[in-house]
């Protein structure tokens, strides 16, 4: 088994089924509420990192961007790969390694896809990476969720059931990190994976993309971009521009 978490479970059917009732309307709901803040000319070369399986690099390019997608997991490209054509386009990649074939006026980190690393410095790393990657004055929106409100509201214990399948799922925080464990009931087999993010702040992610070279233009707190709230708001979604 890998040594990094997010390699084997991203890389498992397991986690699509967990995750398969995601909305896509509340992301095209987000993307078309980020664009009146973002007007990105029709044809930018764009990026989705991490893309998964590709739902949000497929609305990107349903705008009319030229879209890369990138994502570390075989299995999510294998499936977003259905969905290529001549400006939609997927690769394998590690986000903590530049991208070096193309620039991209715009990177988007989605969905809390960052702070997984047991190496903090991976995370500097990473927006490092996204820097590279953006042309001049680049547009870089992170997309996370509200660690207040999160630690406020954890649930402890849940358990989900998806067809035959029954995931029981223990969480707890440790090392300021939440630390999720998935048990996986299929046919009478038991499978074990584990999630953990960092409990990363606004304060923590100012000093991070200071570092990494880029400027926050704005903070908003929900898909309606409504402006953040340390104590209420939903997630914690970073406009921030490529200035070094």
């Amino acid at each position: 088994m890998s040594s990094n978490w997010f390699e084997t479970w991203f890389d498992s059917p397991y986690y699509h089924l967990l995750y398969q009732n995601r909305d896509d309307k509340e992301a095209e709901f987000f993307l078309n509420n980020l664009f009146q803040k973002i007007p990105l000319p029709e044809h930018s070369c764009v990026a989705d990192i991490p893309c998964g399986k590709g739902r949000h690099a497929l609305y990107l390019y349903e705008k009319g961007f030229d879209v890369t997608g990138l994502d570390l997991s075989p299995e999510s490209i294998k499936q977003a790969s259905g969905f290529a054509n001549e400006r939609l386009h997927f690769y394998e990649h590690d986000m903590r390694k530049p991208y070096t074939k193309k620039k991209f006026e715009a990177i988007f980190n989605l969905f809390t896809s960052i702070g997984y690393f047991e190496d903090d410095a991976d995370n500097l790393n990473v927006l490092k990476s996204f820097n590279s990657s953006l042309k001049k004055n680049g547009i870089l929106v992170i997309d996370f969720f509200n660690t207040t409100k999160v630690c406020n509201e954890l649930k402890l214990s849940d358990e989900i059931k998806r067809d035959t399948v029954t995931f029981k799922i223990s969480k707890y925080i440790e090392n300021n990190r939440i630390i999720k464990y998935i048990d996986v009931y299929d046919d009478g087999k038991v499978h074990h994976f584990r999630e953990m993010v960092q409990l990363l702040n606004r304060v923590d992610f100012e000093q991070l993309l200071a570092e990494a070279g880029f400027v926050i233009l704005n903070l908003f707190g929900n898909y309606a971009l409504d402006s953040f709230d340390e104590q209420k708001s939903e997630r914690l979604i970073i406009k921030a521009q490529k200035i070094i």
